[in-house]
């Protein structure tokens, strides 16, 4: 019954996963996913004799790795030839022709993106997925399979009754457009450097050496090719890609009502491609550089083979840099709601790829001094991502005589209070919490849509209502009258009202969506999810201690001391306290996902050595159960769980006398011992 129940919750998990990472159309709630997730790990951690190699349960946790191993393709990865232009892809044509002798039939091609991202080969065996390698050097790649597990888009076992004995697939991994820039904010709130360009951080991402890191990071994947493969066989290239979806690959279908991927019944339709590609591509989700061309037809791939390290069948149609030279006439510093200080760039209006651009970010000031951009240099900027521009380098030979390095300024350009940086941080921030530059990011952060989603309540009015002093703090938003909102330029009395209504109308919210609303530090929306559940309503969150938030899922030493120092700010209190003086009805949490009964409340568990299970397999089924995980050993731990090598820890124990036992030892005994306890 084990057995059957936990291949229903798989299958339930691939499915939700499918429509949720890679048909963006989630049909459950994310707690209910929770609960799946929960059960999932119950009856795994319950029942030792099943088969885990495809279970989502692999997509989380892991020991960090401290090098990559190599493996080897069984059939290189090549590289495509290069064309630049319409006139290049007639000369592919007319190649192919030459070869096959044969200068009147029509040849049909695959036309699809050529993706900015990192090249990744993933192997299925019978349909689960057993290795994934980097291209490496097209013979050799990277082992970087637990890496590969984390991306969500990717099935561990394909979508098949009949999956073939080998399926090797081949595609890009990447990250969205979108997702690239929220990483980079995060990177700067935290204190790191920010990525230079979408494929930086996606290849950076896929070759981290702790799993965990992967995990949280945006990445994606689409196949559009073959390795080495067995018991299946088609026709086209367009064949391959519709069967590669059909078993829940990603594949690249079309976006809004353009189609990117198409079969070209010549190469004019083909070229018609390229160009009108080109002209969509800032609009697409994610970054491409060009248009590949493939011969449609498997038998005449097969004939034309290989020239050099290249298909003869495939042609990479790249598009022009959008590159432009322009002069750097201003460098200022923004202020982030966290305070971080960025410094900014004012340019000479240049064209870059049809877009006028006059800014470009630095994104810290090690940036700024590896690049040493000056006011006054002439640079070369290329307009990476959407629109934002990126500065390449400066042409030192026309750089003015009497030009001076741009330095750090010792006091916040905003309101003058000193700025400081941490020593583990490349971020400078400013010291003063009632920065208005704070402020207004803080309060456009409180009623964004994720937060309190206050409709009539734009950006620009929270500049107006801050630069007015009319609000000063989150609660001020709450007292606000009508007449005071008229009292701001072109408000007129239906505007007023509209904005006091619906600041009125959310004065009710649930607990994950006001932690969020605070804007914690390291605390994002999935984060919020995570303490509004477990702890379950606004009192029992506000007194969260250290070891309480490390034990959870997903929360490090960092995000925990990063909440504890916000709660225990006074400032912070007070503020929380007027707010529901006001009449704010903060909603506790209806379902804690992460408790499904508490026969381990109050005592105290730490996890030490390798287990039969993952540690994050053990610790989400402790705290399933009510139990508390602690970070260290200590007289309040009142169980340690002891695997292979379990190292100082068990000797710390043993001293303390602390009850030891093996995970089996837990599942079996501990109920009972806990009875015993509880009747004593």
């Amino acid at each position: 019954m084990s057995k059957q129940r936990h291949e229903e919750i798989k299958s339930l998990i691939r499915y939700h996963d499918h429509l949720y990472y890679v048909l963006d159309k989630p049909e459950i709630t994310d707690s209910q996913y929770d609960e799946l997730f929960r059960q999932l790990l119950e009856i795994e951690a319950q029942n030792s004799d099943l088969d885990l190699a495809d279970s989502p349960s692999q997509r989380v946790g892991g020991e960090p790795l401290s090098a990559f191993e190599k493996g080897a393709h069984r059939k290189p990865m090549l590289s495509l030839a290069n064309g630049y232009n319409s006139q290049d892809i007639v000369d592919f044509d007319a190649k192919l022709r030459r070869y096959l002798g044969d200068d009147k039939t029509e040849i049909t091609y695959c036309c699809e993106p050529k993706y900015d991202g990192l090249a990744l080969e993933i192997i299925y065996e019978n349909g689960v997925m057993i290795k994934a390698l980097t291209r490496g050097d097209g013979t050799l790649g990277e082992d970087v399979t637990e890496n590969v597990k984390r991306i969500r888009s990717i099935p561990l076992r394909l979508k098949t009754q009949k999956p073939p004995s080998l399926l090797e697939v081949r595609g890009e991994v990447l990250i969205f457009k979108k997702d690239f820039e929220a990483l980079n904010s995060q990177q700067e709130e935290e204190g790191q450097s920010g990525f230079a360009n979408p494929r930086n951080a996606a290849a950076g991402s896929l070759r981290q050496l702790d799993p965990t890191i992967v995990s949280k990071r945006p990445l994606r994947f689409f196949a559009y090719a073959l390795g080495d493969y067995t018991d299946i066989f088609f026709n086209t290239q367009f064949e391959w890609i519709e069967y590669l979806a059909s078993v829940g690959l990603p594949v690249t279908q079309k976006y809004k009502e353009h189609p990117i991927r198409i079969k070209a019944n010549n190469i004019h339709e083909a070229i018609e491609f390229y160009h009108s590609l080109k002209n969509i591509r800032h609009e697409l989700p994610f970054e491409i550089d060009g248009t590949v061309i493939k011969v449609n037809s498997t038998s005449l791939q097969t004939r034309l083979g290989e020239i050099g390290r290249s298909p003869r069948w495939a042609l990479a149609a790249k598009y022009p840099p959008e590159q432009a030279r322009t002069r750097i006439k201003n460098i200022f510093v923004q202020v982030g709601r966290t305070g971080v200080l960025t410094p900014v760039a004012e340019m000479e209006p240049a064209l870059v790829g049809g877009v006028k651009v006059s800014f470009a970010t630095l994104h810290n000031f090690d940036e700024l001094e590896k690049k040493d951009v000056r006011i006054g240099d002439e640079v070369l900027i290329h307009r990476a991502g959407d629109v934002i521009p990126e500065i390449i380098s400066v042409d030192l030979e026309k750089r003015p005589a009497d030009s001076k390095p741009f330095f750090v300024p010792q006091s916040c350009p905003i309101c003058n209070n000193p700025t400081t940086k941490q020593s583990e941080e490349v971020a400078w921030r400013c010291t003063n919490n009632f920065c208005p530059a704070i402020l207004k990011g803080s309060l456009k952060h409180f009623i964004s849509r994720k937060a309190f989603n206050m409709d009539k309540v734009g950006e620009k009015l929270i500049d107006e209502l801050v630069e007015s002093k009319l609000v000063n703090c989150y609660s001020d938003l709450f007292t606000i009258t009508k007449d005071q909102i008229l009292s701001l330029p072109r408000k007129g009395e239906k505007s007023a009202s509209q904005i006091y209504q619906s600041i009125q109308n959310k004065k009710e919210i649930s607990l994950s969506k006001f932690i969020y609303s605070l804007g914690i530090r390291f605390v994002g929306e999935r984060t919020s999810e995570i303490l509004a559940s477990h702890y379950g309503d606004l009192r029992h969150f506000l007194v969260a201690d250290y070891e309480g938030l490390q034990s959870l899922h997903e929360i490090g030493p960092k995000v925990a001391e990063s909440i504890i120092n916000y709660l225990s700010n006074k400032l912070i209190q007070n503020e929380i306290e007027k707010l529901i003086s006001l009449g704010l009805n903060i909603l506790p949490n209806q379902t804690n996902s992460l408790v499904s009964d508490s026969s381990l409340s109050n005592f105290n568990f730490l996890v030490t050595g390798s287990l039969p299970v993952s540690r994050e397999e053990a610790h989400s089924y402790i705290r399933s159960k009510g139990g508390n995980i602690l970070s260290s050993v200590s007289k309040n731990l009142n169980y340690l769980i002891a695997g292979e090598a379990p190292g100082s820890k068990l000797k710390k124990a043993q001293d303390l006398n602390i009850k030891i036992l093996s995970w089996e030892e837990f599942l079996q005994l501990l109920p009972t011992e806990l009875n015993e306890k509880e009747t004593l």
